[in-house]
């Protein structure tokens, strides 16, 4: 997998020159293409566990406390979030530490829950998995990959795809 190969050795915090960065370009796939995407599931970051709801669409957020773009993205999520209350949202956290990880969190209000198991990621090989630092997904409301955007997300982008993953029948 592209963004767990770039570590250095014991460090759980990552420089950004140590990362793939996507370029914010979104694959859609038709309704045929998908592919069903793990449960998701397990521990958060504010020390709770999560298991998100079926049937409804989902937006899934890889993210990393020192990474440049998931700091620019941040406000653009969380105001997301709040604009379409009907979608789930969520943050993976990777390659990060929980201290820093919470002060990102905090700086940004961010209100939505993340995860910190990052391995929930390798559950997606079979299906269309994060490329990227930042990697946003978005999942139909029958639990199937739609959309991915590597790197950075914009609005306009980002609430075309929405949209038409919501009014999908």
């Amino acid at each position: 997998m592209l963004i767990t190969g770039c570590s250095s050795a014991g460090s759980t915090i990552q420089s950004e020159n140590a990362f793939v960065s996507g370029n914010g370009v979104a694959l859609f796939l038709e309704e045929k293409d998908r592919k069903s995407a793990p449960t998701i599931s397990g521990p958060t970051l504010n020390a709770g566990e999560i298991t998100l709801e079926s049937n409804r669409v989902t937006v899934i957020n890889v993210w990393a406390s020192w990474c440049s773009p998931c700091r620019a993205e941040a406000p653009l999520l969380q105001d997301l979030s709040v604009k379409y209350p009907n979608v789930n949202f969520v943050g993976i956290l990777t390659r990060d530490n929980l201290s820093a990880a919470k002060s990102f969190v905090d700086n940004f209000k961010i209100t939505y829950s993340s995860l910190i198991d990052d391995e929930i990621l390798l559950k997606f090989k079979s299906s269309l998995s994060a490329n990227a630092i930042p990697t946003t997904l978005i999942l139909d409301k029958n639990n199937r990959v739609a959309v991915r955007f590597s790197g950075a997300i914009t609005t306009v982008g980002f609430e075309k795809y929405l949209n038409q993953v919501l009014c999908e029948m």
